[in-house]
């Protein structure tokens, strides 16, 4: 909101400005005979009708995007520079038309007085006031439209001393100087105009600003878990910076996580921009850290299926060739039929022989989905202690020590008690489950009730 109250302030102003000067200059230009004095305010018109325009463009150009302007309305400022160009250039050329006509025609000098030198410095002192704020503000918020008409304003600067140097000349007496003076202000136009139309070309046919490849690829590569900028392509739109990048993510991540890179992608270049619009594409593909195991996750995942307990082995080579055993605890709906299961099964083992060669050797057990825990409450506190009172029972004498946040909730199911231990730090994992399963499986046997348990164990407390 800022930067568009700021962009369309900065148009306004410079509109009065550009009036006032365009009609003070053609009134005296028309006063002393001064074809350059008269060209000048021909040009600070043009510069008047390129600010109303450009006032009417950025307030337009700001709006966001809608169904039928799905990247904005940015590419409008574009569209009025082209048109100020034109008219630029059709001023130059009528000019230097009539500069060429009184040079070949001897036509006499122009009245010399203070006044015209005194409007064309006062002019000098505006223009290079409005140049300046409206580089600024075309810097600050990225607008082309209010650089273009920066430029305007800053060209009249060089034409209004070309006017001066003119009417110094007439007043020594150089018939001619006025209008050569003239002349030199149609080619400033001009050059003015070229640098102009070169800018808003490219901008129109989508050319990517100068390092913003670069600058975008570097800032979506420093994303964590991008492994590879595959393809990136840049273009502007108004102030806006759109990106479109298909982007290389490992395979073995999950959907969630993919969509944090896509946030921290967004963020990086929101960073480097300022004002960026990205579109950004992952691509799974493979790493070449992948193990056997994650290779084999990935294949169920896309096969809609929950697995674990995924063991390899690796039996070497028989006959120059690895030999695989790979066993695998599928989960399916408890209610589903034993041949629909082992379809399922076999389409698992069927993927992975895809995958890994038809020698590898693919067991699979199948075992009931296990269900959601349904909804519980909590137990009494005596049936609480008795149930802590047992686990630090069995836990006694062992490796584990400490039992503590007992919690049991009752559910249609059956009991479902969660606790936490303590263990020794340097306990191997395998350990610490083998001793924490025993204590599990002790409290089932004394309490048929008891559904689940759920174990958490940590190291004593430092």
């Amino acid at each position: 909101m800022t930067s568009h109250h700021d962009k369309t302030s900065v148009a306004a102003i410079s509109i009065f400005a550009s009036g006032g000067m365009a009609a003070a200059k053609f009134a005296v230009g028309i006063a002393i005979g001064s074809l350059a004095l008269i060209s000048e305010a021909l040009h600070s018109s043009i510069d008047l009708v390129a600010t109303i325009i450009t006032w009417a463009v950025v307030r337009v150009s700001d709006k966001p995007a809608d169904d039928e302007h799905h990247y904005g309305h940015g590419k409008l400022e574009s569209i009025s520079a082209l048109g100020v160009t034109a008219l630029l250039y059709v001023l130059a050329g009528g000019i230097l038309v009539e500069s060429y006509s009184r040079l070949s025609e001897g036509t006499p000098p122009p009245t010399i007085s203070a006044v015209p030198f005194v409007v064309l410095v006062i002019d000098i002192v505006v223009n290079l006031w409005r140049a300046r704020a409206l580089h600024r503000a075309a810097r600050e918020t990225r607008s082309q439209a209010l650089a273009a008409d920066a430029l305007h304003f800053a060209s009249d600067v060089m034409g209004s001393f070309a006017v001066i140097v003119g009417l110094i000349l007439a007043a020594l007496g150089f018939w001619w100087g006025d209008a050569a003076a003239a002349a030199a202000v149609a080619v400033m136009i001009a050059a003015l105009g070229l640098r102009m139309a070169g800018s808003t070309v490219q901008t129109l046919v989508d050319r990517a600003p100068e390092g913003a490849q670069e600058k975008a690829t570097a800032a979506i590569r420093s994303v964590p878990g991008v492994i590879e900028v595959e393809r990136l392509r840049v273009r502007m739109v108004g102030a806006t910076t759109f990106i479109d990048t298909i982007a290389k993510v490992p395979r073995t991540y999950p959907i969630d996580r993919v969509e944090e890179i896509k946030r921290r992608a967004h963020a990086a270049v929101d960073q480097a921009f300022g004002d960026a619009d990205l579109s950004f594409t992952p691509v799974p593909v493979a790493r070449d850290n992948e193990t056997v195991r994650d290779r084999i996750m990935v294949i169920a995942r896309n096969s809609g299926l929950a697995i674990h307990h995924v063991t390899v082995h690796d039996l070497g080579k028989i006959q120059d060739l690895a030999k695989l055993i790979v066993s695998i605890d599928l989960e399916v709906d408890g209610a589903m039929q034993l041949d629909a299961a082992h379809d399922v099964a076999n389409s698992l083992e069927r993927n992975i022989q895809e995958e890994f060669g038809e020698d590898v050797e693919v067991d699979v057990h199948i075992e009931p989905l296990e269900p959601e825990l349904p909804f519980g409450v909590d137990a009494a506190p005596e049936r609480v202690r008795t149930i802590a009172a047992a686990l630090t029972e069995y836990a006694a004498g062992g490796e584990i020590h400490d039992i503590h946040n007992v919690r049991v909730r009752n559910t249609d199911a059956g009991e479902i008690v969660n606790f936490h231990c303590r263990a020794t730090p340097s306990m191997s994992v395998i350990k610490v489950h083998e001793h924490v399963d025993a204590i599990e499986r002790a409290l089932r046997r004394a309490f048929p009730s008891v559904k689940r348990v759920i174990s958490h164990a940590e190291p004593p407390r430092g």
